[in-house]
């Protein structure tokens, strides 16, 4: 997620992640004046090898939904942190979301590193 703490922020996957899934070929993103709790699912993500829960990063109400990615959700994979990001999210709580640091040590681990 873009930014830390209170406010509006855009909720995007990782390069990371995009690479992980593959190509991306549908969203099931939330609606407009939805509540996400943090750590909740609240969307999905099919690429051509998976399906992927989208859970939220920090607990808010929906603001704004990229509609452009209905039409092209490849961008997600081009541009994830650009032009495919998913929800903009007002932001209540951010109990339980990741640090910079903790996601680094994560995306080692899956990829086998041994940091």
């Amino acid at each position: 997620m873009a930014g830390r703490g209170r406010g509006q922020r855009h909720r995007r996957i990782t390069a990371f992640a995009a690479k992980s899934l593959g190509d991306v070929v549908e969203l099931l993103l939330p609606e407009v004046g939805a509540w996400v709790e943090a750590g909740e699912s609240c969307g999905r993500i099919e690429s051509l090898t998976a399906s992927s829960g989208l859970y939220a990063p920090a607990s808010g109400r929906v603001l704004e939904v990229n509609t452009a990615l209905a039409d092209d959700p490849g961008v997600v994979n081009a541009a994830p942190y650009t032009g495919g990001w998913l929800f903009r999210l007002r932001v209540e709580n951010i109990a339980g979301a990741l640090s910079a640091d903790a996601y680094a040590a994560h995306c080692a681990h899956t990829r086998g590193d041994r940091r």
